[in-house]
Formats: C-alpha cells, structure tokens, sequence
C-alpha cells in the first residue's frame, strides 16, 4: 500500500516496513536494465525464505548508495541510533573498542535495510554467539581480468582437492567477477586456525599449478594469474552473503550454484540479477551442503599427507 506522501508500506510479518521514494532509480539504465529501490524492495521480499538462513545470527557491514550505484558509496559497520528498536544488534570488541553491528533476522529488517539503499549484505563467518569461531571458511578466486573460463577451471581443481580432504564446499558467483568456494565448519577452530588450514590449501594448489594459479596478495606478483584469496578467513572481516545485490549495472546477484552449472557455458559470476535469481534460488543448488559443519582435524591429517 502506498501513502500519499510518496511512502509506499510493505507488511512483513507482523510488521510493516515503510519504503521511501520507491521510484527512486538505484541502478541506472542504459546498457544494462533499470531498477529502482522498490524494485529493490521487491526482490528481497521475494528471496528472504532463501536469505535470511545465509544472515540470522551473524553481524553485518552495510554498502550503502543512497544516491544509487553511480553515488558515493558508504561502508556502514555501526548502526545508526534512529533504526527501528525491533532491528538487532551487537556489540563486538575492535581495537580500542566496540562496534554495534546489525543483525539481519527477519524480513522486516531486510526490507528495511532495502529501504536505506544498503545495496550489498557484507555478513561475517562467524556467529554473534562465538564471534571468534567461524562456522563458514571462504575462498574467493578472483580472476587477474573478467576471464570466466579461468574462474571455472580453478573451481574444478579447488573443488577436487576439497573432495580430498573430505570437505563439502558451496559454489557461489560473486555478481562481481568470480567465485566463491564455501565449507562449513563446526564452530570448535578459531579464526588462526582456520585461516592457516586455508592458506594451506591454497598454497598447495597454487604449488601444483603455478602457470594459472597464485596467493600472492600484492596485485603486481600475479600477472594474468587467478587469486586464490583466504584473507576473508579472519575476525571482524567479511564475505557477501548468498542472494545479495552488488552495485553494477544491472543489478547483479551474488547467487549459489551447483558444481554441475560450472559446465553451463552462459554462467559467469553476473549471470543472476534481481530479476531471475529468486528462480535460480528455488531450485535449491546448495541441497544439504551446509548442513553439517565439519571439523579440521581429518582435513588437516589429509591435506599433510598430501603435501608429504
């Protein structure tokens, strides 16, 4: 329903969320399509059965573009004192202090975060309950150029040595320009361990393929290699979570996919946009994959005799 001042009211459970200059164009045409923050609004009241298990529980950092995606850009870790009482937060210790992080639980918060042009959804991997222990372990490949067949090979070989190692793991485009490559983890290994486990991965794949693959973090000692990128796997950093939308034209998703869509020659990391990617949502490409958090300990007995 909307209201005469241009406000439009969104019900969502028992609440009812108030959007503000829904015509408002976000993402500006042109080349690619046009959408406006109710079209915003609209998406993620459509994928909130299927984002919301990716964000309960767990702090956030906001990209926000109240003036659209060709507008500054705003990193919003703390939360405003005027949201809504009902929104959750947390406090978590920084150096030198505390950050009041939203927690994204419900509907009406989502819509709402909609609502304040928080475009992207940057969620941690751990939990506000155990924030130094992570319950998600994230490898990002990151392509030197918008090469997607180097993206796909180096999810293959990722995915083979995770196979390995006993280690379920969730493909996901980025809506930006590669992958990620997501295991879950029972929650027991803090944030050092897991990211060594990580780095150790990568390491070891980058050894086995040094022509195409590299961990090198400064951007001039990679050459046209992809970036096998673990730093994500540490305490206060964060990933975009699955269905979020990533400020490019067209309104690219960050969407799950199945090992077996690697092989889909129209995949790349922009395939899903606010447009179809509740439909790619509903055919449930994680199945299970989640569900049971593995420990590190077999892995990492595997990953040393691997490396011998």
């Amino acid at each position: 329903m909307s209201g005469g001042d241009g406000t439009r009211r969104v019900r969502a459970g028992r609440r009812t969320v108030e959007v503000h200059r829904p015509d408002k164009v976000l993402f500006p045409g042109g080349d690619a399509k046009e959408y406006s923050k109710g079209d915003l609004v609209n998406y993620h009241r459509a994928v909130a059965p299927f984002m919301l298990p990716h964000l309960r529980g767990r702090p956030l950092m906001l990209e926000r573009h109240p003036d659209g995606v060709d507008g500054p850009r705003f990193m919003q870790k703390n939360t405003p004192d005027h949201y809504p009482e009902w929104i959750r937060r947390v406090d978590l210790a920084k150096e030198g202090g505390t950050v009041r992080h939203t927690v994204c639980d419900d509907t009406a918060t989502l819509l709402y975060l909609a609502d304040q042009a928080s475009i992207t959804l940057h969620r941690w991997l751990s939990r506000v309950d155990s924030p130094d222990h992570p319950d998600r372990m994230v490898f990002d490949l990151d392509p030197a150029g918008d090469d997607f067949e180097a993206v796909r090979e180096a999810a293959r070989l990722l995915g083979e040595l995770l196979d390995e190692l006993a280690l379920p793991a969730a493909l996901m485009t980025t809506g930006s320009r590669g992958l990620h490559a997501i295991v879950p983890l029972n929650g027991r290994h803090d944030f050092d361990e897991v990211r060594a486990f990580a780095r150790d991965v990568a390491d070891t794949l980058a050894d086995a393929h040094p022509d195409r693959l590299t961990t090198a973090a400064r951007k001039k000692d990679r050459g046209d290699r992809l970036y096998l990128d673990i730093q994500r796997n540490a305490y206060a950093q964060t990933a975009v979570a699955p269905f979020t939308v990533r400020p490019r034209p067209g309104a690219p998703v960050a969407t799950p996919i199945t090992r077996e869509q690697l092989d889909d020659p129209e995949l790349n990391a922009r395939r899903w946009t606010i447009a179809d990617a509740v439909e790619q949502a509903r055919t449930n490409p994680w199945s299970g994959l989640l569900n049971r958090g593995r420990a590190l300990g077999p892995a990492r007995r595997r990953l040393n005799a691997l490396r011998g």
